[in-house]
C-alpha cells in the first residue's frame, strides 16, 4: 500500500493512528506538563525565595541550571535501560523519585541545600523526556512522529499557560502551618508526579504486542510498518551501527550541537521571564505577573501545532527550524533597544513561538536516521547536550546579571546562542524521512529503492 505526503492511505489506517493518539497522548501530554512545571517553577519561586534565602542573581542562575547536570549524567542509560526493560516500569519509577524530590525541594534552608536538591531532581528525572520521543517510536511512523511530539510538547507553553497564573497565586496567597509561599509552591507543585506514577502501570503499555486495546490485525500492521521504516534506515546506512558508533556519530553530534544552542537560550527564557515581567511592571503582584507570562505561551501553542504539522506534512525539517530560530533570536535581541512593557510582551511572544514552535521538529530528526539501541541512544546523547545548554544558558545570565545589574546584556546574549543554533540547522544534511513512498523534495521513491536515500543524503 503506498502512502504519500501527510495522509494515511485508507480510513482504517486513519482510525488507528487516531486511536494511538487519544490512547497514549494525554497521558504522556499531562506527566510532561507536570515535569516542566516542576522543572520550571523555580523562576516563580524566585520571586520571593531568593530574598528570604538571601541568594543571588549569580547563584539562582546556578541553581537552575544545576538540574541539568543531573540529567545529562544518567539520560543515556536511563533510555538504555527503558529500550530494556519497557516504559511500563520505567516511568512509574522517574514519576516516583522526581515527585518525592520535587517536593522535599520546598523544605530547604539554604542556596547550597537548593543546589543538592536541583541536581538530585535532575537525576530523578534524567531520561523522562528522551524516553517518552523513544516511546512514540514504538507505536508512531515518521510521517507522524512530530505531530505526536507536539502533541506532547505543547505542555511546555501549557506549562507555562496553567503553571503561571496558578504559581503566581500561591506565592500571593499561601502561607499555612507557618511555611513560606514558595514553599508551598514547591511542594504542592511536585505532589501531582507521586500521584499519577500510579497509573502509569495501568495506562502505559511498553510496546504495542502488549497493548489491549488493540486488535491482533492493528498490532501487525504497526509492526510492519514500523519494521519496513527500520530496514529502509538500515538500507540507507546498508548496516546498523552500535551505540558505542552513535555516541561518535558526526550526525548525531551535529544535531546535539543544535540543541545546545537552543537549550541555552530556551532554558534562560523559561527561568528567568517571570523575574524580566516583575521587573517591567514594577510593583504589581505575582499574581497578575502570573497571568502575563501566560500571553506569550498562549500564541505559542496554536504556533507549535500548526508549525509540527506542516513540517510532517512536506517532511522538511532543517528550514523550518532555522527560521523559528531566527524568528527567536531576532526578538530576543530586540529586548535591547528602547522598550515599554507592551512592547517586551510582543517581543517575548515571538521568543515563545520560535522557541517552543523548534522543539516537536528538532526532536524528530534522531529517529529519523537511527533505530533500535543506538536511536535510544542517539536520543538521549542529543536530548543531554541540549540540557547542557540548560545548565549554560540561567547560570551565564544570572552571572551577566550580577556583574552588569541589568538583565537585557544576558538576553541579547541567549539571542545570539538562537542565531547561532538557526545557522546550524540550516546547514544540516539533505536527508529527510525514509517513511512511506517519497522523501520530501525529490522524486525518488524510497519503497522501490533504498539506497536512494544514502544517495540523496
Amino acid at each position: 500500500m503506498a502512502i504519500g505526503g501527510d495522509m494515511v492511505a485508507n480510513p482504517m489506517e486513519a482510525a488507528l493512528v487516531r486511536k494511538l493518539k487519544i490512547r497514549l497522548l494525554p497521558f504522556l501530554f499531562v506527566l510532561f506538563v507536570l515535569a516542566f512545571i516542576d522543572r520550571i517553577n523555580l523562576g516563580f519561586a524566585a520571586l520571593t525565595m531568593n530574598q528570604e534565602l538571601a541568594i543571588t542573581t549569580q547563584q539562582f542562575g546556578f541553581a537552575a541550571g544545576i538540574f541539568f547536570w543531573g540529567y545529562f549524567l544518567l539520560e543515556i542509560p536511563s533510555n538504555l535501560i527503558l529500550h530494556k526493560i519497557g516504559a511500563r516500569v520505567w516511568i512509574a519509577r522517574i514519576l516516583i523519585t522526581w515527585g518525592a524530590i520535587a517536593t522535599l525541594t520546598g523544605f530547604v534552608h539554604s542556596v547550597h541545600q537548593l543546589y543538592v536538591a536541583r541536581f538530585a531532581l535532575g537525576i530523578a528525572e534524567s531520561g523522562y523526556f528522551p524516553g517518552i520521543v523513544l516511546y512514540l517510536g514504538y507505536w508512531f511512523r515518521q510521517r507522524e512522529k512530530a505531530q505526536a511530539i507536539a502533541l506532547i510538547l505543547i505542555g511546555v507553553p501549557l506549562a507555562s499557560i496553567l503553571g503561571g497564573p496558578i504559581s503566581g497565586f500561591i506565592l500571593d496567597h499561601a502561607s499555612w502551618f507557618g511555611l513560606s509561599s514558595w514553599r508551598w509552591l514547591l511542594i504542592l507543585e511536585g505532589l501531582p508526579a507521586l500521584i499519577f506514577a500510579f497509573l502509569v502501570p495501568f495506562l502505559l503499555p511498553s510496546k504495542p504486542g502488549e497493548a489491549k486495546f488493540l486488535t491482533a490485525d492493528e498490532k501487525a500492521w504497526i509492526a510492519e510498518k514500523l519494521e519496513r521504516e527500520d530496514r529502509l534506515k538500515l538500507a540507507a546506512k546498508k548496516q546498523s551501527i552500535s551505540v558505542a558508533q552513535t555516541l561518535l556519530n558526526p550526525r548525531v553530534w551535529h544535531v546535539a550541537c543544535i540543541g545546545f544552542c537552543h537549550g541555552f537560550a530556551s532554558y534562560t527564557f523559561s527561568f528567568w521571564l517571570p523575574q524580566v515581567m516583575k521587573s517591567l511592571f514594577g510593583g504589581r503582584s505575582n499574581t497578575l505577573v502570573g497571568i502575563v507570562v501566560m500571553i506569550p505561551s498562549l500564541l505559542a501553542l496554536v504556533a507549535m501545532v500548526v508549525a509540527s504539522r506542516h513540517s510532517d506534512r512536506t517532511l522538511e525539517r532543517r528550514y523550518h527550524l532555522a527560521t523559528l530560530s531566527v524568528l527567536a533570536g531576532i526578538a530576543f535581541l530586540l529586548l535591547g533597544v528602547p522598550r515599554s512593557p507592551f512592547f517586551s510582551v510582543v517581543l517575548f511572544s515571538a521568543v515563545a513561538v520560535g522557541n517552543y514552535s523548534f522543539l516537536p521538529i528538532f526532536f524528530s530528526l534522531p529517529s529519523e536516521f537511527l533505530t533500535g539501541s543506538s536511536a535510544a541512544a542517539g536520543i538521549a546523547l542529543v536530548t543531554s547536550v541540549t540540557n547542557l545548554g540548560g545548565f549554560a544558558g540561567p547560570f551565564t545570565v544570572g552571572l551577566i546579571r550580577q556583574r552588569t545589574g541589568s538583565f537585557y546584556p544576558g538576553l541579547i546574549c541567549a539571542g545570539i546562542f538562537f542565531l547561532v543554533s538557526a545557522s546550524l540547522a540550516f546547514v544540516l544534511p539533505r536527508r529527510l524521512s525514509p517513511a512511506g513512498g517519497r522523501s520530501a523534495g525529490t522524486d525518488v521513491d524510497l519503497e522501490t529503492n533504498p539506497n536512494a536515500l544514502l544517495e540523496k543524503a
